[in-house]
């Protein structure tokens, strides 16, 4: 995830854009031909204007900071929701079919010498709690809506346009459904709402998988109830603490790992850098923010 900032406009020349983090080569290409680029940690960063982030989520930005100081903040917008949402079913396929665990299985040299892997265990006519059914929630229930699946969600209000069973308490929603789904923005409301209280009520045959923040689940009870059998298994795309992960997860065949990239494809990479670029050319110009946040 990189994070971009966007001074006022200068008196002629290039306008002056301050980098915070790595980007692809593309778009770092596409910045430096059209903005004056400064570096983080050697330019003194300018009169601050607008800050414009390549991040799915906004939790690592001040927002009540940017709007006391009329800082405009725009965000990635529904960039990354399809990829997201793909990322999501597919963590939960491999985990219920045990796909990564089984691939290990043959490469060892195991199904020759022990005989067939474990079953595994069917996704269609599964009960999926979603918690938040923003963009990416919505396209992942519809996606698992074709496999045949039940979704109820939770979210701060229920939604007119879906049918979906509301549960306004999580700890409810994981009582009624076999596979738990995070896809919620983190905040001081969501940190670790996901807790030992909600992986007791989703069971011993339940499934986590979170494409949203880590800190949104209590990583250390998580370990716990899958340690002792309390949960059976667990898609993760994001930790508490990235990119450091919990060695007692590496060891387990019933989790499945990736590195925070759930949103990220080929493809995304290129309309991301598309939509940062017109995102910084209208502030420069003026003009309302395509993704605002916060609007200027």
């Amino acid at each position: 995830m990189t994070s971009a900032v966007a001074a006022p406009p200068a008196t002629g020349g290039k306008r002056p854009v301050l980098l915070l983090r790595r980007i692809n080569d593309r778009l770092a290409a596409e910045l430096r031909s059209r903005f004056r680029v400064l570096n983080f940690y050697v330019d003194a960063v300018p009169s601050l204007g607008c800050v414009v982030t390549t991040g799915a989520g906004v939790d690592h930005i001040d927002l009540a900071e940017c709007a006391r100081r009329g800082v405009a903040v725009a965000g990635a917008g529904t960039v990354f929701s399809t990829d997201v949402a793909d990322h999501a079913v597919g963590l939960l396929v491999d985990v219920l079919r045990r796909i990564s665990a089984s691939d290990r299985y043959v490469r060892r040299g195991l199904w020759a010498a022990r005989g067939d892997y474990p079953l595994g265990s069917k996704l269609s006519g599964k009960h999926v709690g979603i918690i938040g059914l923003g963009s990416i929630g919505s396209l992942i229930a519809k996606r698992l809506q074709a496999f045949g699946c039940t979704i109820s969600y939770n979210s701060r209000r229920p939604k007119d346009s879906v049918s979906y069973n509301y549960f306004p308490d999580v700890t409810d929603l994981a009582a009624a459904s076999d596979v738990l789904i995070v896809a919620c923005a983190l905040n001081d409301e969501t940190r670790h709402i996901v807790d030992s209280s909600v992986l007791e009520a989703l069971g011993k045959d339940g499934v986590v998988v979170n494409i949203a923040r880590g800190g949104i689940v209590d990583e250390a009870e998580l370990i716990r109830a899958l340690k002792e059998g309390r949960i059976a298994g667990a898609g993760l795309d994001v930790f508490e603490k990235e990119p450091d992960v919990p060695a007692e997860l590496l060891s387990m065949d019933n989790v499945v790992l990736t590195a925070h990239e759930a949103v990220f494809t080929t493809e995304s990479n290129w309309d991301l850098a598309d939509l940062m670029i017109a995102n910084l050319e209208a502030f420069f110009s003026g003009g309302p923010l395509l993704t605002p946040v916060l609007p200027k």
